[in-house]
């Protein structure tokens, strides 16, 4: 079996991926402090759970967007599960696709194993939408190539921004609010926060389509975006798994014989 591990800036997901079926997904928090033994004792406890054994995996694939966290995740695969992971990103690892941008070097991990994940499952001319520490639009052409982005602050992110800056304000949880129109506070903040996304996105697609002149399929993934799924006909598919998918697809491109 494959142990995926998407190592973003709030959490950590590891999967254990049986060829294309995603057998058992755990996640936590991002600590970069976290060593090797700790991650064994909590994940080896998890795949007991399951009645899943470190025996089993035999391979390992990483994509790391905190790069003093990458240390001990390695040391994990191959302190523990006996394996060298690929890592996306590394010079030795092929993903199969071009990165067409000024500065290829600054795409993250996480976000080309979307774009490979997103095009094997979807073909091209797509908008990755990912919600996640950061709102994250990803084009991906007809090629399959990532093709460029948009960066907007995450849903959580922009909550905790407005609970830090005004001292009068709550924090507040991510919802969908019955109106538009808050009669209170806490009301009206849901409103700005939900809606002032929903709006965010579906103007943002809409100017992506018409600069590049054609229409695209708009594949949502990350934690929310189940949550705006049924306000957004944008949405062609919501995909929560698509970076452990397009893991398991670098994956088996590099080790293919």
């Amino acid at each position: 079996m494959l142990l995926a591990i998407d190592c973003g800036n709030t959490n950590t997901v590891f999967a254990l991926c049986d060829g294309n079926e995603i057998r058992a997904t755990w996640r936590a928090a991002t600590r970069p402090q976290r060593t090797a033994d700790e991650y064994a004792v909590w994940l080896t406890q998890l795949m007991a759970l399951h009645k899943l054994s470190p025996n089993e995996v035999d391979a390992a694939i990483i994509a790391n967007v905190v790069p003093p966290a990458l240390y001990n995740l390695t040391g994990l695969a191959r302190s523990y599960f006996n394996t060298k992971p690929l890592v996306v990103r590394d010079p030795s690892v092929k993903l199969g696709i071009e990165i067409v941008l000024d500065r290829p070097e600054q795409a993250g991990a996480d976000r080309l194993a979307n774009a490979v994940g997103g095009f094997v499952r979807h073909g091209g001319n797509l908008i990755i939408l990912d919600f996640g520490t950061a709102t994250n639009f990803d084009i991906v052409d007809a090629q399959g190539n990532f093709a460029g982005s948009i960066l907007a602050p995450g849903v959580n992110l922009s909550i905790e921004a407005l609970y830090m800056a005004a001292s009068a304000l709550p924090r507040i949880a991510i919802r969908k609010p019955d109106k538009v129109v808050g009669k209170a506070t806490i009301p009206a903040m849901e409103s700005g926060v939900f809606w002032g996304y929903v709006s965010m996105i579906e103007g943002l697609v809409a100017r992506v389509k018409d600069e590049l002149g054609h229409d695209m399929k708009v594949i949502a993934t990350g934690g929310l975006a189940n949550l705006f799924a049924d306000v957004m006909p944008v949405f062609t598919a919501v995909e929560p798994d698509l970076t452990i998918r397009g893991l398991i697809e670098i994956h088996r491109r590099n080790t293919a014989a």
